[in-house]
């Protein structure tokens, strides 16, 4: 086990360590670190506007995107196992676009949704209205959600793994007992997939508070300005690089990634205690 733990040491636990100290001090890493106490933390929470400012776009896309794709992955999930014929075509069209470089994937949506791309072509045929997307401060994270929809197909696998072990038996039950198909989905579908929509809820708020290539790619980057339009892709992480790599200012970055840690710590953690009210595991609730 060495090999590992050398590499846990000097590639995680030690890089860990370093930050906590620097989130302290005064670092642009090129003099020496100077020790100013808790005056990031106190700057962050109290005199950059723009922390907050990003704190509110990533929770936004959060807030949104993350149910949206857990009910999407499930929808996509059911319609799945329906067919007889070609079921594995149909899985591999839905899988694909996960396959697809993040950067790829955001290139290609920004083509799509540019207000003279095909999309709002189609709107107008249709005499939609004609969003300018990535160009509207209104608009810009929506654009997002879409992409994050299209690229559900990871989480789709997972959750049609899950439908597919569901007991058979147990819809048999249900149809003796005349359960409707809504009834059937409620009571036994969705407590029997909680531990998959469970892992999914959890994965996406770590993935969430991290959001950051798609946004960056979005708002044109640095030669546009990150967080583009009018900030409002301006995501934490992406606040935190800017901080880091383009103002070197590390100390205070380190600071914000400290801070991202606690957060995610602690949502995840208030995750765990209160999944024992909806999650349900075959042996019963935990």
């Amino acid at each position: 086990m060495s090999p590992w733990v050398i590499g846990f040491l000097a590639f995680n636990l030690y890089p860990a360590i370093a930050t906590l100290y620097y989130s302290f001090t005064k670092y642009d890493l090129v003099g020496q670190p100077q020790w100013v106490g808790l005056f990031n933390y106190k700057f962050m929470f109290t005199e950059d506007p723009n922390f907050w400012i990003a704190m509110r776009n990533t929770l936004w896309i959060m807030a949104v995107s993350i149910p949206l794709q857990v009910i999407f992955a499930i929808g996509c999930a059911v319609v799945l196992t329906r067919p007889k014929r070609g079921v594995g075509v149909y899985r591999t069209i839905y899988f694909v676009p996960t396959m697809i470089p993040a950067v790829a994937a955001t290139l290609g949506f920004v083509f799509l949704l540019n207000p003279k791309g095909p999309i709002d072509a189609i709107l107008g045929f249709l005499h939609l209205p004609q969003p300018l997307w990535f160009q509207d401060p209104l608009w810009s994270k929506p654009g997002l959600v879409l992409l994050g929809l299209w690229g559900v197909g990871e989480i789709m696998i997972i959750f049609l793994a899950a439908l597919l072990d569901v007991p058979t038996q147990l819809y048999e039950a249900a149809d003796i007992e005349g359960a409707s198909p809504w009834q059937r989905f409620r009571h036994i579908t969705l407590p029997m997939i909680s531990p998959v929509i469970f892992f999914s809820v959890v994965t996406g708020v770590i993935y969430g508070f991290q959001y950051f290539t798609e946004g960056y790619v979005a708002s044109g980057g640095p030669q546009q300005g990150l967080g583009a339009p009018q900030g409002s892709l301006l995501f934490y992480p992406i606040w935190l690089y800017q901080q880091g790599f383009q103002y070197f200012h590390m100390g205070y970055a380190a600071a914000m990634a400290w801070v991202l840690f606690l957060i995610i710590m602690a949502c995840t953690f208030v995750l765990i205690k209160t999944s024992n009210r909806w999650v349900f595991y075959q042996g019963g609730f935990r």
